[in-house]
């Protein structure tokens, strides 16, 4: 099976989890997501299914948006609730407007420090399993930006938030980050991603949709229409011929199509060949090759 599933990450399920999930759903081997979600997280998770696999290159990019909330008084080990606490509670004593005037400071770019317990590699080496195995673990900062953070209301000790923020940017990195201006602490307590690059939660589906779909033999039906993927690149369809020196990574020739570097190609309205690669005016090479 080739194509792409939005799936609505439920809490305490790794990413990996849901792609073993959907793996087992729906008997593909091949499948992969877009942008690990932390197990106490829920939201859109898109993931890759088949030979559409080798598409992910194209989504590295993508931005993402959330909302939660911060709990303020004690900062954790890993940034969030699952975490230990890290150093004695202290009172929250900024108002609202005063963490708003704090926030301030992460919008735009900037180098952030991911947290320690996170997918980062060190030496090819997941951050976390180093973190969790005792040994001294130094992430390098990265840069990201920060398209918008607004704290939207706080209750008690516990803020809530919207943050739109670009591939590769933490959350928690910031909520433990707010903690530190405020002076007594924080973590994120509840983060749920309401879209990642095009896809929202409107197009997500649930496990007991994926379970359903799969019982009634019907899964296709959940997978997105191929001419909305990638939709910044332009889109050619093959003839019967161009289609055959594709399959065999023959350069062709298809019609203009502007002057993107990058076309997908179709074989008919709802099938991907792959992406090809401009050469020279309508010369196309194919660069993915899905057929």
């Amino acid at each position: 099976m080739n194509g792409l599933l939005i799936f609505d990450k439920p809490p305490g399920l790794t990413s990996h989890d849901v792609v073993s999930l959907v793996r087992r759903a729906t008997g593909e081997k091949s499948v992969g997501h877009l942008g690990t979600l932390d197990p106490m997280a829920t939201g859109v998770l898109p993931l890759l299914l088949g030979k559409w696999t080798r598409l992910a290159q194209f989504f590295n990019a993508a931005e993402k948006h959330y909302t939660g909330t911060i709990r303020f008084g004690f900062a954790t080990d890993t940034y969030d609730a699952e975490g230990e606490p890290a150093g004695e509670a202290q009172p929250l004593t900024c108002t609202l407007d005063q963490l708003r005037e704090l926030g301030k400071r992460f919008h735009g770019e900037l180098d952030q420090v991911p947290p320690v317990f996170s997918a980062k590699k060190i030496g090819g080496v997941p951050a976390h399993k180093l973190a969790r195995q005792g040994k001294e673990v130094t992430v390098k900062p990265a840069r990201i930006t920060i398209h918008g953070f607004e704290l939207t209301g706080l209750v008690g000790d516990t803020a809530s938030f919207t943050m739109h923020v670009s591939a590769g940017g933490y959350v928690r990195s910031v909520a433990h980050e707010l903690g530190q201006l405020a002076g007594c602490g924080a973590h994120l307590s509840a983060l749920r991603r309401v879209q990642a690059g095009p896809f929202t939660l409107a197009e997500a589906i649930t496990r007991e949709q994926l379970i359903a779909a799969v019982n009634a033999g019907n899964v296709e039906t959940l997978l997105p229409h191929a001419r909305t993927v990638l939709p910044g690149m332009p889109a050619v369809t093959a003839d019967e011929g161009s289609q055959n020196k594709l399959r065999n990574g023959m350069a062709v020739n298809l019609p203009e199509f502007s002057d993107a570097p990058l076309v997908r190609i179709f074989k008919d309205r709802n099938e991907l060949l792959g992406i090809g690669r401009r050469v020279a005016g309508t010369l196309i090479q194919p660069f993915v090759n899905l057929a």
